[in-house]
Parts: structure tokens; C-alpha cells; sequence
């Protein structure tokens, strides 16, 4: 024990009425290099320990006041680190297993022989010991598995965001793919299906100069809106794979929104539709073309009013953070089924009864030429809102699948 060191060197309590018994058991305990104090009661006893925090407490059983298996059991419940030794006069059993239910670490008969005291204390001490750090180990044990949790959840979610995060890479290529495949074809249909719908037309408006008949004249005027329908057809499918003629300008996105919005207002007021536009901050320019802007919030009000016929609320909300402008466009209307999800920006997909599907395609062409993104922000029974995400500062497809920098020009995709 000689060799401890003084902060290693334990710090042992002796609680006894007995002056006598409290100066042997003090001077045999200090000869072993422990540190000694010693009180006359529990009472004085009890602040010692409070102040003392000792690894050990010898106590009488028998004490004037508060006796030792009361004090006992105020020890373990407010000082379980602390461990108690109980010297007792009476050996009869009943007491010894009073002692050792009561939390005593162990108990000496009096009068004790001096090697044996000494032997009993260090046996204590090594006991606690080894439960102290047991229950050390055990906390670290515990605190360890937490983190091993924490580490789980974190790694969980990583993988999780990351699987997300490639799964719309995937469907970005997968829908990049498709408008490649659907311009070449665009291209070939325009090409094949023009040059005769051009015959019909001109023969069509030749038939019509030689006709007297209002009735015929009806059916030729009903054969000339068709050809330009499939026309029209023909124009939003090239539109919808390929960049038209643009011209690039400083544009202001919040009166590109307003203006779009007037448009549709007598539409609106027509399905009892509020209408709602709020900006936050003075978002700065684009460098655009006003009328592709226009055409992408022309698609998102029109599906929206599409679905609120019954009435409803058609949200707008503008803002910007320095590196993007953001538009939310928001409905009250029955939301997107979920197993359309995927779906609603493919071409030719729709679920109106008299629509080309083309809308929504076209749109995203526009979003990505600017390098931004559009996406479904939420969906359900209380309507749904579409975010388009442009930035600031973006490099512009010239619709051939290149970024160029954005620059006042005019050309075609």
C-alpha cells in the first residue's frame, strides 16, 4: 500500500461511539497507507461522507441516534459508490443477514483481530474495484451501442439520401434519353407527315375556290382547322424535344408571373378560383427569353385551374437566395395520383380527356435549358405544388444538349 500514490491512496470512514475502538481501527488503517477519518455517530458520520466521498466506511451497529442499519441504508441510497464494512458485538445470524440485505459489503465481530481487519478491508476494496470498473465498462458499453446506433441511423439515412439522389440521377438520364429519342423522332414525323399535310391543305383551298355550296364549304373549312390541328400537333412535339427560336434578355420573373396570371384570370374568376401572388425579397433578373418563362408558368397555371373546376385557390409564391430563383405553384385540386408520379413529365402523357400530353414535357425541356429543375414539392388530397428552380446565375442549353453561356443572341435549337 506503500507505494500508492496520494491521489491512488484510498479514503476509508470510521463511524463509531466507541473513542477507543474509532483511535485502534484509525491507527491500524493508516498504517496501511490509507487516508483516515473518523466519526463519533451517523449524524457526523453522514456530512462526511457528503464532503469526504470515502471508498470505504467502517461502522459500529450499535450506535446512540441513528443506528448503523439505518445509516446503513441512507449510505446505499444516496452514496452507492461508497462501501460499507459494519462492525457488530452480536453474531447471531438474523443480524448478519440484516447487514448484508441492508448493502453491506461485509461484517466484523467484535473484538476483531487486527490482520484480519486489515485483510476483510483490502478484500472489500478489490471487490469494489473490480465493480467500479465493471460498471465503467458497462456505461461505456452502453454509450458505445448508442453511438454504434447513432452511427446506424446516420449511415441509414446517408444511404437512403443517397439512393434517392440516385435514383433521380437516373431518371434524369432515363427522361434526357427520352427527349433525344422523341426529337429525332419529332424531326423524321414533322419532315414525313408536313410535306403531305401541306398537299391536302393546298389542294383543300383549291376545292374551296370552285365551291358554291355552304354546306360543302362548311366541310372544307372542318378538313383546313383539322390540317392545322395536326400541325399545331406537329409544332408542340418539335417544341417539346428541340429549342425554338429564342432571343436571350434581362428578364423580370415576378412581371412575367403577373402578366401570365392576367391572362388566366377571367378563366379563374369563370371556376371560382382565387388567385394568390406573393414574392418575398426583389429577386434579380434572369438572363431569359421572356416567352419561355412565360410558357413554362402558362403550362403550370393552366393544369392547375384544370384541376380546381370546382373552385379552389391558385398559389404563387416568388423568392430567391442569392443562387437561385424559386417559384412554388400550388393548387387545392385532387393531387397526382402516386403511380403517375413518374410519369407526368414524360411526353404524350396525360390524363385529361382532350390534351396532347405536352405541357409538362415541355416545361422541363425549358427548366433544364436554363439549368434549373422542376419537381412535384408535395401532392395529395389538399392539391399540389410544383417547384421550379432557376438559377442566377446559369449556363443556358442551347437545346442541342451544350451549356453555353447565357449572352444576348438569337439562334435555333
Amino acid at each position: 500500500m506503500d507505494t500508492l500514490s496520494e491521489q491512488a491512496r484510498p479514503t476509508i470512514l470510521v463511524i463509531d461511539d466507541e473513542k477507543s475502538v474509532r483511535d485502534l481501527v484509525s491507527i491500524i488503517i493508516a498504517s496501511r497507507g490509507y487516508h483516515v477519518a473518523s466519526a463519533e455517530d451517523a449524524v457526523e458520520g453522514m456530512k462526511l461522507i457528503d464532503s469526504l466521498r470515502p471508498d470505504l466506511v467502517l461502522m459500529d451497529y450499535m450506535m446512540p441516534g441513528v443506528d448503523g442499519l439505518t445509516a446503513l441504508g441512507q449510505i446505499r441510497a444516496g452514496f452507492p459508490d461508497t462501501y460499507v464494512i459494519m462492525f457488530t458485538g452480536k453474531g447471531s445470524e438474523e443480524i448478519a443477514v440484516a447487514l448484508m440485505k441492508g448493502g453491506a459489503s461485509d461484517y466484523i465481530l467484535k473484538p476483531f483481530n487486527n490482520q484480519n481487519l486489515v485483510e476483510r478491508i483490502e478484500n472489500v476494496l478489490k471487490i469494489r474495484g473490480v465493480e467500479l470498473k465493471n460498471r465503467e465498462l458497462l456505461e461505456e458499453r452502453e454509450k458505445l451501442l448508442e453511438e454504434i446506433k447513432a452511427w446506424n441511423r446516420e449511415l441509414e439515412q446517408r444511404i437512403q439520401k443517397e439512393s434517392e439522389d440516385l435514383r433521380k440521377a437516373h431518371a434524369e438520364v432515363v427522361q434526357s434519353q427520352k427527349l433525344a429519342t422523341l426529337g429525332y423522332l419529332a424531326a423524321g414525323m414533322a419532315h414525313e407527315i408536313r410535306n403531305p399535310l401541306n398537299t391536302i391543305s393546298l389542294f383543300v383551298q383549291l376545292l374551296r375556290e370552285g365551291l358554291d355550296d355552304p354546306e360543302k364549304l362548311e366541310y372544307v373549312e372542318k378538313i383546313l382547322r383539322e390540317v392545322d390541328r395536326v400541325d399545331d400537333t406537329l409544332r408542340k412535339l418539335l417544341h417539346t424535344a428541340q429549342r425554338p427560336m429564342y432571343e436571350l434578355s434581362d428578364v423580370n420573373v415576378a412581371e412575367i408571373i403577373r402578366t401570365t396570371l392576367d391572362s388566366f384570370r377571367p378563366q379563374a374568376t369563370a371556376h371560382r378560383i382565387a388567385v394568390e401572388f406573393t414574392t418575398i425579397g426583389s429577386p434579380p433578373l434572369l438572363k431569359a427569353d421572356p416567352e419561355e418563362l412565360k410558357q413554362i408558368f402558362t403550362n403550370l397555371f393552366l393544369n392547375a385551374i384544370h384541376e380546381m373546376h370546382g373552385g379552389g385557390r391558385l398559389g404563387v409564391e416568388l423568392y430567391h437566395d442569392g443562387t437561385n430563383v424559386t417559384v412554388l405553384v400550388s393548387d387545392t385540386g385532387r393531387g397526382i395520383p402516386r403511380e403517375n408520379l413518374t410519369s407526368i413529365f414524360d411526353p404524350f402523357f396525360t390524363t385529361k380527356s382532350r390534351g396532347t400530353g405536352m405541357g409538362l414535357a415541355v416545361v422541363l425541356r425549358i427548366v433544364k435549358n436554363y439549368g434549373g429543375r422542376i419537381e412535384v414539392a408535395n401532392t395529395g388530397d389538399s392539391g399540389t405544388v410544383f417547384l421550379v428552380s432557376l438559377p442566377i446565375k446559369a449556363a443556358v442549353d442551347d437545346g442541342g444538349g451544350e451549356a453555353v453561356q447565357p449572352v444576348e443572341k438569337s439562334g435555333t435549337g
